[in-house]
């Protein structure tokens, strides 16, 4: 083991998300495919007296590092399952939104079970350490993966997807706040039905159309919730080389796909230059 521990949280994006109905229980089923970015929230993890979380970055004010936050959550509730005490210095690196849509939290929590599992060598059966991640929030098992994969149920039914072509993205997200429940609550109309793809796309530009027949279904709920993220989209489907655009998750942040890392490293500068109020950034798509 090579301390400090450092692990990548990265940001987790909804390429498409149907909403299928609504559980008795209040949730919602789900069926989407979700990929990961190359960037994101970056842990450091090493040994310590007693359990502390510093927060640092762009976004750490935001955040508390008190024992509300995932990260801290995260150590506590496998410390207590594997009965010692929770020991270790955690530096956050937050380089994400909070509450943007795109699992930063959830990453976040994921990335700490594992580190910690790795400082604290503990080997929990995989069925208990995805249990744990689920007792954190519904989209943290996903994140433990952070591989292209399927989500069913409302997050915790994890299938993997089929290997995708290289890609690249340029997220935009207009720095407003958007609560998932208040989405849910606001989407209307019919629900949709299960969708996947049918195989491997062979390039960007076939998993792009294979999008177009897809959608995210919480997208004007979320636009009545937030009415920034209707003139993000609009923005990014103007892009130069922009496949398609969506609205990830909830909100508020969106994304356009791209073929190559030049178009997309071109389009992100011009929407820093144009709107130097909303967090722009470009990544390749973890395939």
């Amino acid at each position: 083991m090579s301390l400090p521990l450092r692990l990548d949280a990265p940001a987790k994006i909804n390429l498409y998300l149907h909403v299928l109905g609504k559980r008795p229980d209040g949730y919602h089923e789900l069926d989407s495919l979700i990929v990961f970015a190359g960037l994101g929230d970056v842990l450091t993890i090493e040994p310590g007296g007693f359990l502390e979380l510093v927060i640092d970055g762009p976004f750490a004010g935001e955040l508390t590092a008190d024992d509300d936050n995932l990260v801290m959550k995260a150590a506590r509730i496998l410390a207590d399952e594997a009965e010692i005490e929770p020991r270790a210095h955690i530096t956050l690196t937050k380089n994400l939104p909070v509450a943007s849509g795109i699992g930063g939290g959830s990453a976040d929590a994921a990335a700490t079970l594992k580190g910690l599992c790795e400082l604290w060598q503990l080997s929990p059966p995989p069925d208990l350490l995805t249990a744990m991640a689920l007792a954190l929030g519904a989209d943290v098992p996903v994140c433990l993966e952070s591989r292209p994969s399927y989500i069913g149920g409302v997050d915790e039914v994890i299938e993997p997807a089929p290997g995708l072509p290289p890609a690249h993205l340029v997220l935009a997200n207009p720095m407003v706040a958007v609560p998932t429940p208040q989405v849910f609550a606001a989407r209307q109309g019919e629900f949709s039905r299960a969708d996947r793809l049918d195989g491997m796309p062979a390039t960007v530009e076939d998993l792009a159309a294979a999008l177009f027949s897809r959608s995210n279904d919480l997208t004007d709920a979320a636009i009545q919730t937030a009415p920034a993220i209707g003139e993000v989209l609009a923005v990014l489907e103007e892009l130069d080389g922009a496949l398609i655009s969506r609205l990830s998750g909830s909100g508020a942040t969106c994304f356009a796909l791209f073929a190559g890392q030049a178009q997309a490293d071109a389009a992100a500068q011009s929407l820093r230059r144009d709107h130097p109020d909303w967090w722009v950034a470009a990544a390749p798509l973890l395939t």
